[in-house]
């Protein structure tokens, strides 16, 4: 009888568990599991603080006693494994009373998962200063929002976004601290600035470009001093700034891991000891475009990566093809989405735009506007200059996870922007389109290829003012008067056939609309009359955005 050991729970641990159950109904199956929680939903712990989940046993997935009476399979809560003996094939470990004791294997899966990071920072042990990574951890926040308190969330990452979130809806007053100029790095300079003016019109107070230079304990209050100098006063602080590998253990082993501490794997997620296998938030994979050692803390890879795990143990030989950094959170009453790389990792690849790369940013509708409740949304592709696809980016209030769900699909298998342009999707008028967003990034994506349209990006806008470009606003004058950028012409689009002899034919000019469409159109046109003419990529809801003035995305 084979014996199966898996240190670590939650989504790989269990995943690999309940995987080699099935494939091998003799073996004996062994999860060893650190806290008091074997299999539990850690996604949903930001939504118990807030009691949107109302009941902490909504997020158990598995208990000790159900993978027992399901599963056949046996969990030892509370126990840590502190050390691994690959040559002996056995764990080593000590439970909460500090006895010890060794658990020998057959094969052997790592699934510790990360610890939050906590960074060397005067009074950061303060008891005042808490993280939400388990469900003893979300217990004690939702005590605290119960109370109503002042709370400092430090790092706008995907855990501190979405505690924010949470706390303030628990009636918190809450503060987001972000070192960096931008929260949710997944997310390009000019489409963040959605997500970012959604937080501060839920009322949460947004601090960017600041970190926490120190924590000091009053009698009743935490202090927290940035390192530009101002003081915050809280009750408490969550602390959300990343993770790092819980390896440690594995010192001495044998197991080969990278300067960070992520245990490396191969694809069949073998790690470099025989019968040793790894999965989860503490591994090293491989960028599925490039190869490229990669790592990335969701749980979709590591319950795919658990499922490779169990099924190379028990011989049938699959492989992980690597991630391709799909993710997807509510940000308030916005959905934002993301697939593939970002420009700030196609500029660490070394991918140049314009010659490299190219992009298109439009804000389409979530399904016909003629039918009620259509939402606008931005949606940003980038791809090769050949129409490979590299990445997207999605944000709204509707319909946005089809969208990147279908272009991570037609990444994921090597799909072009021409595959975007023809591909056919279910449309109904409550649902979609006949020319569905994905198809309209392809179209436009496509007109960019064959040179039918060029653009000129907003961060962009000064610099071509400034070599002699101007700008021609092609909406009517009413919604200028609401909103225009300074110095434009405005020659609405219909009255544009009798008044284009009013532009200079020398002077490269820039057509500007609320969102690109009626300026395309223009453009298309004054390039058959002779006109050096590009279009401002996603119109007046783009400028806005970047210059600071973001508003969400439109309501119909």
């Amino acid at each position: 009888m084979k014996r199966y050991v898996i240190i670590g729970g939650v989504a790989g641990g269990a995943t690999a568990a309940a995987r080699l159950r099935r494939l091998d109904e003799d073996a004996e199956i062994t999860i060893i599991e650190r806290g008091a929680y074997p299999s539990f939903a850690g996604c949903g712990l930001p939504y118990y603080v807030s009691s949107v989940i109302g009941e902490r046993d909504q997020l158990l997935v598995m208990t000790p006693e159900k993978f027992r009476k399901n599963y056949a399979i046996d969990v030892w809560t509370e126990t840590e494994a502190i050390a691994v003996d690959t040559a002996a094939k056995t764990v080593r470990l000590r439970e909460k009373d500090g006895e010890e004791s060794s658990l020998p294997y057959d094969a052997l899966v790592l699934s510790p998962g990360g610890r939050p990071l906590r960074p060397r920072i005067p009074g950061i042990e303060s008891s005042r200063i808490h993280e939400l990574r388990t469900v003893p951890d979300a217990d004690t926040l939702r005590s605290l929002a119960q109370q109503g308190r002042r709370a400092v969330i430090i790092g706008g990452g995907f855990i501190g976004v979405e505690t924010a979130e949470n706390l303030k809806q628990a009636g918190c007053a809450v503060t987001l601290l972000e070192a960096a100029d931008h929260i949710l790095a997944p997310f390009d300079p000019d489409m963040v600035p959605y997500l970012e003016r959604e937080l501060v019109q839920s009322g949460i107070d947004l601090l960017l470009g600041d970190g926490a230079a120190s924590f000091s304990d009053e009698t009743d209050a935490l202090t927290i001093t940035l390192q530009s100098g101002r003081t915050l006063t809280a009750d408490f602080a969550v602390l959300a700034i990343g993770i790092v590998p819980d390896t440690a253990f594995l010192e001495g082993s044998g197991i080969a891991r990278n300067e960070r501490g992520y245990i490396q794997v191969d694809a069949h997620m073998q790690t470099s000891a025989a019968s040793v296998y790894a999965v989860g938030d503490a591994v090293e994979t491989r960028d599925y475009a490039t190869g490229a050692p990669a790592t990335l803390a969701l749980a979709g890879p590591a319950n795919r990566q658990a499922r490779v795990a169990a099924d190379n143990i028990a011989g049938l030989g699959t492989t992980y093809d690597g991630i391709s950094y799909t993710s997807i959170l509510k940000v308030c009453s916005l959905t934002a989405a993301a697939t593939g790389k970002n420009e700030r990792q196609l500029a660490r690849e070394g991918l140049d735009y314009g010659k490299d790369y190219a992009c298109v940013l439009l804000h389409p509708f979530s399904h016909v506007n003629y039918y009620p409740g259509a939402q606008q949304m931005a949606l940003k592709l980038l791809f090769r200059k050949d129409g490979c696809l590299l990445g997207a980016q999605a944000i709204g209030r509707d319909g946005i996870k089809a969208r990147i769900d279908a272009i991570a699909t037609a990444l994921r298998l090597g799909g072009t922007t021409a595959d975007l342009s023809s591909l056919e999707l279910a449309y109904a008028p409550p649902f979609g389109a006949p020319k569905d967003p994905v198809n309209l990034a392809g179209c436009i994506a496509e007109n960019l290829r064959a040179g039918l349209v060029s653009f000129t990006r907003v961060r962009d806008l000064d610099a071509a003012r400034a070599s002699g470009a101007r700008l021609l606003d092609v909406r009517e004058p009413a919604e200028l008067a609401a909103d225009a950028i300074e110095g434009v012409t405005n020659i609405p689009l219909g009255s544009l056939r009798e008044r284009y002899g009013e532009l200079d034919k020398a002077t490269p000019w820039i057509v500007v609309c609320r969102v690109g469409q009626r300026a395309y159109n223009a453009a298309r046109f004054l390039r058959s009359r002779g006109y050096h003419v590009s279009v401002l990529m996603g119109g007046m809801l783009s400028y806005r955005a970047e210059r600071g003035k973001a508003t969400p995305p439109a309501r119909a």
